[in-house]
């Protein structure tokens, strides 16, 4: 074959090539359309085994309607890509719905009829600069017997939580009945009038998202029955209830009714007015218990002990030094302090807490107590009165002693439950609320539960509160909430629970990509801890030498004399060299910290950037290797 012969083979084989290379990626793009490996850690962009249980115990038809402005979004490919990925997880649930849920794609162009649909189901279009037409990326979904419910839009901010809102979403169609919720707050969850604004306060955003999946019904803190239609009570900050509402509580729970519990050492979210106390200090939170009902349950509360925790302190930013500080009654905990085998609290990120309490089951009780959030080892229990006035967070480190064990935070309480009244009802003292008592307050008195209770306890009522864990924004007059941790998702998720349902919870709980850096942690308390002794002995020096000065100035015949004697001028000497030679020490310490982060991010370049390729490539190289060796054996 000659030179020329074989340049036109060869450039045909190339062509050839090419060809069945494009036909292949055309093909394998439609028959494999959809299909995607997840190497994501907890499998993130997987639907979940609660999405598939909602989808398929539908009954009835369910018809969503995603409307998304396709040709106004040509020049903005980020919001391309991201409607992509709602419309595959929108085709992902009508897959797994075999027929029970219908899906749509509109693209609402505008003055069209599907505009006007979109506008008429409440749908948004937000106006972006790359294109003057209005922007449409929601959804609305319409049941069997005309009930809507609508995702305005889709905010790719809230990416994490996209599979739980339109899990939520199909849930609440196919159940349009809601579970009945008795609140017990002894704060203003539901909203109230500020004086100080001359505005009322929204509801607080863990109090919407309840809501929406339930019939919230306000109990107030007066009363001597629980309606019948009441399943679960939401019991947050009870502070001095009276004993008739404690029976009623205690015999609601006995009967088989569910309880959540929200008590606190130090609510900082429920503070005392700030104008009976000292200029420049700080509100004082007030304190929750149910003492009658722990003792006799078996459950032990202090309401005057505070959780600090060195480890999983949070830095706040207090005014104090101008700086950022480490609070030790303000705690970040994270994932491996979270029981994740407890469908409530599975795969949950960080849960924020502030002046939390502890909670144990009593010694001579015989209630199951199991811990759902922990503090770490290196955490101990303070006076709350500690946390009364506290303008500088850091004088909670000094003398700090941690105890070595973690300590209980919020814990699911089950088992054979005796009566917090064991002669029965206590006499009831008239008042305004008693006037609307009903025949079910003389119901025959439990001694016992018939079965095994199940009650979820929290020593702490701030986690409940907007700033430990969302961002509430006006997005095109819509509060929208961006949640950067997951409070709101465990409370709902053990609202849910107790109501009996759990199949959104698995789904909720995925929604978070927070990975803390522990080590770093770890390293930034060591370093804190060693700055602190450095200091206190700095301090120390101090007080000495100026004791020391003290002493020589009194023993001085010329006491009133302005001139230092050689003694004096030779220990302030002393002391700025020592003083100098200290702060060197300090700024070796943070240097040092500093240092070790440093050296720990350049190992983990070295793994991710080099060793992993190696290892690829080496563990490629080894099975080319076996293969030649068995063709040649062969």
């Amino acid at each position: 074959m000659s030179t020329r012969s074989q340049k036109r083979l060869g450039a045909s084989s190339l062509v050839l090539l090419l060809v069945a290379f494009v036909m292949a990626v055309i093909v394998s793009n439609q028959l494999f359309k959809g299909l995607r490996i997840d190497l994501t850690d907890n499998r993130l962009y997987t639907l979940s085994d609660g999405t598939k249980r909602i989808v398929r115990d539908i009954e009835e038809p369910i018809n969503l309607y995603f409307y998304f402005s396709d040709r106004a979004t040509r020049d903005v490919p980020s919001l391309r890509d991201y409607a992509n990925r709602v419309r595959e997880m929108l085709e992902e649930l009508a897959d797994a719905g075999r027929g029970k849920v219908r899906l749509s794609v509109i693209d609402p162009l505008p003055f069209s009829e599907e505009e006007d649909r979109a506008a008429q189901f409440g749908l948004q279009g937000a106006q972006l600069g790359a294109t003057p037409d209005p922007v449409y990326l929601g959804l609305a979904g319409v049941n069997s017997v005309g009930d809507e419910e609508i995702i305005p839009f889709f905010q790719p901010e809230r990416e994490a939580s996209l599979e739980y809102d339109l899990a939520k979403l199909v849930s609440t169609l196919a159940s349009p009945e809601r579970s009945v919720v008795g609140l017990v707050s002894g704060v203003s969850m539901t909203g109230r009038f500020d004086p100080q604004t001359q505005r009322m306060q929204p509801p607080w955003a863990v109090y919407q998202q309840a809501d929406q999946l339930f019939e919230i019904r306000d109990l107030g803190t007066a009363f001597d029955t629980v309606p019948e239609d009441i399943g679960l009570l939401w019991i947050v900050q009870p502070k001095n209830l009276s004993d008739t509402t404690q029976y009623a509580i205690d015999q609601f729970v006995l009967r088989g009714g569910k309880a959540l519990i929200f008590v606190d050492p130090v609510a900082a979210v429920d503070s005392t007015s700030t104008e009976s106390m000292p200029q420049g200090m700080p509100p004082v939170g007030q304190s929750s218990d149910l003492p009658l009902l722990f003792a006799g349950w078996g459950i032990e509360f202090s309401s005057r002990e505070v959780v600090a925790d060195a480890q999983l302190a949070l830095q706040i930013n207090t005014g104090f030094g101008n700086r950022p500080t480490r609070h030790y009654g303000y705690l970040g905990v994270t994932s491996d302090r979270i029981d994740d085998n407890d469908i409530v609290t599975m795969e949950l990120g960080t849960l924020n807490a502030a002046t939390a309490g502890r909670l144990r089951a009593a010694p001579d009780s015989d209630i199951s107590l199991e811990p759902l959030v922990t503090s770490s080892p290196a955490s101990a229990l303070l006076p709350a009165s500690r946390f009364a006035f506290l303008p500088d967070p850091t004088e909670l480190q000094r003398g700090f002693d941690p105890g070595g064990e973690p300590l209980v935070i919020a814990a699911r309480v089950s088992g054979s439950l005796p009566s917090a009244f064991p002669d029965g009802r206590p006499a009831m003292t008239p008042g305004p609320d008693d006037a609307g008592a009903d025949e079910g307050s003389a119901a025959e008195h439990v001694p016992e539960s018939t079965e095994s209770v199940n009650l979820i306890v929290v020593a702490d009522v701030d986690l409940l509160s907007d700033p430990m864990w969302v961002q509430v924004q006006n997005f095109f007059g819509r509060q929208i909430a961006n949640a950067f941790a997951s409070n709101g998702a465990f409370v709902v998720n053990a609202l849910e629970n107790l109501a009996g349902s759990s199949d959104l919870i698995a789904v909720r709980s995925r929604g978070s990509f927070s990975r803390p850096f522990t080590k770093v942690d770890e390293l930034r308390v060591d370093a804190e801890a060693r700055f602190l002794e450095t200091q206190q002995r700095l301090q120390r020096e101090l007080s000495e030498t100026e004791r020391r000065l003290a002493e020589l100035q009194a023993s001085r015949d010329d006491a009133g004399s302005l001139l230092l004697t050689d003694e004096q001028q030779a220990e302030i000497d002393r002391f700025v060299d020592q003083r100098a030679s200290i702060r060197k020490e300090l700024r070796a310490v943070q240097r040092g910290l500093d240092k070790d982060i440093e050296d720990l991010g350049m190992w983990l370049k070295i793994v991710n950037i080099g060793l992993m390729p190696l290892l690829l490539t080496a563990g490629t190289l080894i099975v080319l290797w076996q293969r030649r060796r068995r063709r040649d054996i062969a």
